[in-house]
């Protein structure tokens, strides 16, 4: 076994990026307040081919160097917009009849384990780190996704719950395809 150098993971490029096909999910975020996070979020939705990425609210947009410090160029990749009201974007996205889900620990949420995403394009929601989603989203949205958690605290930074969602999210959705370093083609995975 070797780490494989940056030539051997075949990259595509941004411009290949943009043209490919990518997994039917929106990421919405609402009022991400650290800028951080937010070039976090866009390496993520990279690393994942999300659909498209909207910035609400306060959420900073690019060009911002803490975004790109994070972000490592994901802003150049990733299909982004931002929307100022979140209740009025979730509200149009609905009218397109596509379901949206809160990342969220409400009295119904459904633990992220137990939760069955729709195969049709959905939307997910991740709020402010310090308050959540918008209040006003709960009654319009179509359910709450909650991580599970087991120790003293009560969330996880917006970050990590946006990995771990997303991750779950696409597994049912995109296939993962091995790249055989040697030849940069496709290869089944082995078993152990």
């Amino acid at each position: 076994m070797k780490k494989l150098s940056m030539s051997e993971l075949g990259r595509i490029s941004s411009d290949e990026f943009k043209k490919s096909s990518k997994t039917p999910v929106i990421v919405i975020l609402d009022n991400i307040r650290s800028m951080n996070n937010v070039g976090s979020i866009f390496r993520t939705c990279d690393a994942f081919a999300v659909e498209k990425l909207y910035l609400c609210g306060i959420t900073a947009t690019p060009p911002h160097k803490d975004i790109a410090k994070t972000a490592l160029g994901a802003t150049e990749s990733v299909d982004w917009e931002y929307d100022e009201n979140v209740v009025e974007l979730v509200g149009r996205l609905k009218k397109d009849n596509i379901k949206v889900f809160l990342v969220e620990q409400t009295d119904d949420s459904i633990l992220l384990n137990q939760f069955q995403f729709p195969e049709e394009k959905i939307a997910v929601v991740f709020g402010n780190e310090v308050f959540g989603v918008t209040e006003a989203l709960l009654p319009i949205c179509d359910g709450a996704i909650e991580i599970p958690q087991h120790g003293t605290k009560h969330s996880l930074n917006v970050t990590i719950a946006a990995g771990v969602v997303l991750w779950e999210c696409l597994n049912p959705r995109a296939p993962i395809i091995i790249h055989d370093a040697a030849s940069k083609s496709p290869s089944q995975p082995q078993p152990p």
